[in-house]
């Protein structure tokens, strides 16, 4: 089975760049106020994934592991 992420966009930091959607259109979509989510729940892990969430400008995705929640990304913050 593969793993997969649960993947959050910080509604608070997110400034609406698209960014993360036009990236990874597959996995990531805009809301009806332009803010970045996840299209799902949970998404395979992936480097395009961990890609888009690297790039955002302000670090408002975050990345754990959906089996327990060991933080993926951003590194060393609790």
């Amino acid at each position: 089975m593969t793993e997969r992420w649960t993947v959050n966009v910080d509604k608070q930091v997110c400034v609406r760049t698209g960014l993360c959607a036009a990236s990874a259109p597959e996995e990531f979509e805009l809301d009806e106020s332009g803010q970045g989510r996840a299209r799902s729940g949970t998404l395979p892990a992936s480097e395009l994934v961990l890609e888009v969430a690297e790039s955002c400008p302000i670090e408002a995705i975050g990345i754990t592991k959906a089996e327990n929640g060991e933080r993926i990304f951003p590194p060393g913050t609790a």
